[in-house]
């Protein structure tokens, strides 16, 4: 770890319970919940190839690597971000499994065959563009509001890039849910299962969390939702995941 180099305002954070560390900076977007409950939602397949869109840091493949020995890619347009993320990747001494492109991902997935992946992650922009992006740094910018890519733009890459068969998972707000649904069956990605994302008993879900197949058949499984917080803490789900075991993620 010491031969990683650290840049102004970089810092390594622990992450999770899984002996990973990951560099981070204040300067840009770091991964928040959305991205350590995906990683956990996801269904892992038994073989094959994994990718992980809008990767920022690298949070995602780093935690599918404590779920599973597969290949994982990691892609990502920001320059200083990929960066970030493939000296983590580095750090943790997974350069055998986790590979991070630094590229638009809608020309990514015209340079590999169609359908190279069995499962592909997502944790998107969030955002139409709006007013309110003036107000943030361009790093962060990108990661919330859809300035590189549009929803759709995601989805289309995501059914081309994942095999007949495989599966896609994705999370987004709440209040997009059905932009994203209309979207994944316009591109043959038919949702399979689907888990709301509440902040607290009694409120709105603000994340929502769907995993679709492509090509498969309609019949959508609506999971129990996922409350975030008991009172001042983290449900138990959340603390299992945060401080449980490694194969609990």
């Amino acid at each position: 770890m010491s031969d990683i180099p650290l840049y102004p305002s970089e810092r390594i954070d622990d992450l999770l319970t899984h002996d990973l560390r990951i560099i981070q900076s204040d300067e840009v977007f770091s991964f928040s919940l959305d991205s350590v409950l995906l990683a956990r939602f996801c269904t892992m397949p038994q073989r094959g190839r994994i990718i992980d869109l809008c990767s920022g840091n690298g949070v995602i493949p780093l935690l599918l690597s404590t779920r599973c020995k597969l290949p994982i890619t990691g892609v990502e347009i920001q320059p200083r971000l990929a960066d970030m993320a493939r000296r983590s990747v580095q750090m943790n001494q997974l350069e055998d499994q986790i590979k991070i492109v630094e590229s638009d991902l809608r020309v990514y997935a015209y340079e590999v065959p169609p359908g190279s992946y069995d499962l592909v992650t997502v944790n998107p922009p969030y955002l139409p563009q709006s007013i309110g992006m003036r107000n943030q740094n361009d790093h962060m910018a990108i990661a919330r509001f859809e300035i590189m890519c549009t929803m759709d733009e995601v989805v289309a890459v995501a059914s081309r890039l994942v095999k007949n068969g495989g599966k896609v998972a994705v999370v987004h707000r709440a209040s997009r849910l059905a932009e994203l649904i209309t979207s994944l069956r316009a591109h043959r990605l038919e949702p399979k299962r689907l888990r709301m994302v509440h902040p607290r008993a009694g409120a709105e879900a603000n994340m929502v969390l769907v995993e679709a197949i492509r090509d498969a058949n309609p019949e959508l499984r609506v999971l129990p939702p996922l409350v975030v917080y008991e009172g001042n803490q983290y449900c138990q789900e959340l603390l299992e995941i945060y401080y449980g075991k490694r194969s609990q993620l």
